[in-house]
């Protein structure tokens, strides 16, 4: 039985099933390819350009969590401010105090409205409702951020040092830009 399955240890590099190469250590070819064969730079300018995108896009990702947390707080700033509700069947204060024989007869409520409303204070474990407002947008954004992020990590699996290199670039400047304004959740 072959233990070696293919395997040369020694080289840096493995050859599966397939027998396609795999790099197991960064190189530092100008001439990497960038998510398809079409976009392979074949001169300096071209890999510079490929680098600069690189950090523009890795800082557009910063910028994407940011807005994602800016439009959070908004919804939810929207949300409370619809947080009175009314309670069906429930006396307003003026018909409670006319009913009642030691009440004076003019009252002022604390909020100097009727209070024939509930305050919503927190929503339970099942969560916010359904929005059809808000929700298709946190989806299409999410969906954005997680392409965003499966491209980067692609750029980063070329395992080429100056792509590396430019997505840290970039997630150094959005987040330096951004970093005020989001909240990460395991991006």
């Amino acid at each position: 039985m072959d233990m070696d399955m293919g395997m040369d240890m020694g080289s840096g590099t493995s050859s599966g099933a397939s027998g396609h190469n795999m790099m197991a250590v960064f190189q530092n070819s100008m001439t990497t390819s960038l998510f398809s064969a079409r976009w392979t730079p074949h001169s300096t300018g071209a890999y510079a350009g490929t680098c600069i995108f690189l950090i523009v896009f890795s800082a557009g990702l910063r910028v994407l969590l940011a807005l994602r947390n800016w439009l959070e707080d908004r919804w939810i700033d929207a949300e409370m401010k619809r947080r009175y509700v009314v309670v069906a069947g429930r006396k307003t204060l003026a018909e409670r105090v006319s009913n009642d024989s030691l009440a004076k007869p003019m009252v002022l409520s604390s909020s100097g409205v009727e209070e024939n409303v509930m305050v919503v204070q927190k929503h339970g474990a099942e969560g916010r409702p359904f929005r059809l407002s808000v929700d298709p947008i946190r989806a299409v954004l999410d969906t954005v951020i997680a392409g965003v992020g499966y491209l980067l990590m692609l750029a980063v699996m070329t395992m080429n040092i100056g792509y590396f290199i430019s997505v840290l670039g970039g997630v150094f400047i959005g987040s330096l830009l951004c970093s005020r304004h989001a909240t990460y959740f395991g991006h």
